[in-house]
């Protein structure tokens, strides 16, 4: 099974519930942090890639139709590339809105890991945002050239900029879906966020 529809966005940009989402139109298996969280293998397989270990992405996927969130969203370049018929999903928001999130979720756990080799760590920590954790304008600039860099990349008909509060339609035109009789999907609010690490402990 190749990926038909790969994330781009940054974690905390309603990726949850996109998987869920993609799930529902028929998207699925939807891979996502949480796979990897719950997987030893997993772990092991992108700790070895955030250490520079040479990708077999066939692997890495295999089983699943899509992507979101991190691990994956920071190799949608590379991932573009070897999936050339995926579509190319952005999911983004507000930047100030998005850093709030990421402050009470993703960096509070990346600043207070004692695992230094963690996959938050070495990926998010140390490549998406260079170190520099506490640095807020730098954090907020990273996300920002990351939505510019996607979009400049692809064409309108291979990606969709989807922000958070779009709800079906956008997503079930650009891939070609009926809209589901039934609501979006809400996930993964902050209280939730620390649920589910407490239950897998940061990886």
């Amino acid at each position: 099974m190749a990926l038909s529809v790969i994330g781009a966005g940054f974690g905390r940009t309603g990726t949850d519930s996109l998987k869920s989402a993609l799930e529902r139109l028929g998207f699925g298996p939807c891979f996502h942090m949480h796979e990897v969280m719950a997987d030893p293998e997993k772990i092991k397989l992108w700790r070895g890639l955030a250490r520079g270990d040479t990708p077999d992405w066939d692997k890495a996927f295999a089983g699943f139709n899509a992507t979101v969130d991190w691990p994956a969203a920071f190799y949608w370049r590379e991932l573009a590339d070897y999936y050339p018929e995926a579509k190319i999903l952005l999911s983004t928001r507000d930047a100030e809105g998005w850093y709030k999130s990421m402050d009470k979720t993703i960096l509070d756990v990346v600043r207070n890991s004692k695992d230094r080799e963690s996959l938050g760590v070495k990926l998010i920590g140390e490549q998406v945002f260079g170190g520099r954790l506490e640095d807020r304008d730098h954090i907020i600039q990273t996300f920002n050239d990351n939505v510019a860099a996607v979009q400049a990349a692809f064409s309108e008909d291979r990606l969709l900029t989807y922000h958070i509060g779009d709800g079906w339609e956008p997503l079930c035109r650009f891939l070609g879906c009926d809209i589901p009789d039934e609501p979006y999907p809400h996930k993964n609010r902050p209280e939730e966020f620390h649920s589910t690490i407490e239950t897998h402990k940061v990886k």
